[in-house]
């Protein structure tokens, strides 16, 4: 196992080790979602939404599409989307 990119692979867990990013993140595995609708949705201030997704954002765990005034979120690809819904399904059994 090749131990380069262990540190950057930590960051990335260390990120989603919070509940409230982590409940950002699945929220935007969905479809894209403005901010507003992300702090509806999780009972979050619109100001902490956005700086969690400035951090998840910057480790491309995110991506943004700005459509005239809002920006909307979505997961940045299919191994993002992937490992979580595995982990998901790993707690259900």
């Amino acid at each position: 196992m090749d131990n380069t990119h262990l540190p950057e692979l930590a960051d990335l867990f260390r990120l989603l080790g919070d509940a409230s990013r982590l409940s950002i993140v699945l929220h935007c595995m969905q479809a894209p979602i403005a901010v507003t609708e992300i702090a509806n949705q999780t009972n979050l201030s619109q100001s902490l939404v956005s700086h969690h997704l400035r951090l998840l954002k910057a480790a491309r765990l995110v991506k943004a599409q700005r459509q005239g005034r809002q920006i909307f979120y979505q997961v940045a690809d299919f191994h993002i989307t992937g490992m979580l819904s595995n982990m998901l399904e790993h707690m259900q059994e």
